[in-house]
C-alpha cells in the first residue's frame, strides 16, 4: 500500500465532500480542511478535537499557540514533530471554536480510521476528551472511558495500538499549573522509542 497516495485520496474526499456538516461554514470564511501531517510511517499519532481558527486558515494542525505548547512537550521526550503524525478527528473548524457535535463526529471520524489504519501507529495519544472518547469507544476500551481527569497518562492496549488520553495542549497555556502534569504524561510515551 502506498501510504502517501492513500493519505491523498482522503484529503481530496474531504475537500470536495460537500455533504460533510461544516462545509458550507469552511467555504464561507475561506478556510481550508485540517487533513493532518507528520510522518506518514509514525510510531505516534496524536489526536485532536477540530482545528481553531489559525489551523483552518493554514490548513495545518496545532499551528498556533497550542501547537507550540505540543512541539515543547515533544521536545522533551526527545522527538520532533516531523517524525509523529497529527490529526484530529474533526477536520473543519467548527464555528465559534466550539466543541465538535455528535453529528461531526460521526461524519468524519472514518476519515480518522482510515488514517490509523493507513500509518499503522504504534502508540496514539488523544489530544482531549472528545477524541479520548471516540477512541476508546470505537476500539473497545469502552470500559475503561472515564474522566480525562482521571485517566490522562495512562496506558491501554487498543486491537492494533497502545492508547494514551492526554489533556488538550491548550489547557497549559490557560493554566500553569498544568504544564507539569502533561510532562509527566508525555513521559508515558518515552518508554515507546
Amino acid at each position: 500500500m502506498d501510504k502517501t497516495e492513500e493519505l491523498r485520496k482522503i484529503k481530496e474526499e474531504i475537500i470536495a465532500s460537500k455533504d460533510l456538516p461544516l462545509y458550507n461554514y469552511r467555504i464561507e470564511n475561506s478556510y481550508f480542511p485540517v487533513i493532518g501531517e507528520g510522518s506518514h510511517d509514525a510510531e505516534v499519532m496524536f489526536v485532536g478535537e477540530a482545528p481553531g481558527r489559525n489551523e483552518a486558515k493554514q490548513g495545518r494542525p496545532f499551528c498556533g499557540s497550542a501547537g507550540k505548547m505540543l512541539d515543547n512537550l515533544l521536545k522533551t521526550i526527545g522527538l520532533e514533530r516531523g517524525s509523529v503524525y497529527i490529526t484530529n478527528i474533526v477536520k473543519d473548524r467548527p464555528p465559534e471554536n466550539r466543541d465538535p457535535e455528535e453529528q461531526e463526529i460521526c461524519s468524519y471520524s472514518p476519515y480518522l480510521v482510515r488514517q490509523i489504519e493507513i500509518i499503522k501507529p504504534k502508540i496514539v495519544c488523544a489530544l482531549g476528551r472528545h477524541s479520548m472518547k471516540f477512541i476508546m469507544e470505537k476500539y473497545r476500551l469502552q470500559k475503561e472511558l472515564d474522566s480525562i481527569s482521571r485517566i490522562h497518562g495512562k496506558l491501554f492496549q487498543a486491537e492494533s495500538f497502545a492508547f494514551i488520553p492526554l489533556y488538550h495542549p491548550a489547557v497549559a497555556i490557560y493554566n500553569g499549573n498544568m504544564k507539569k502534569t502533561l510532562e509527566e504524561d508525555f513521559k508515558i510515551l518515552k518508554q515507546f522509542l
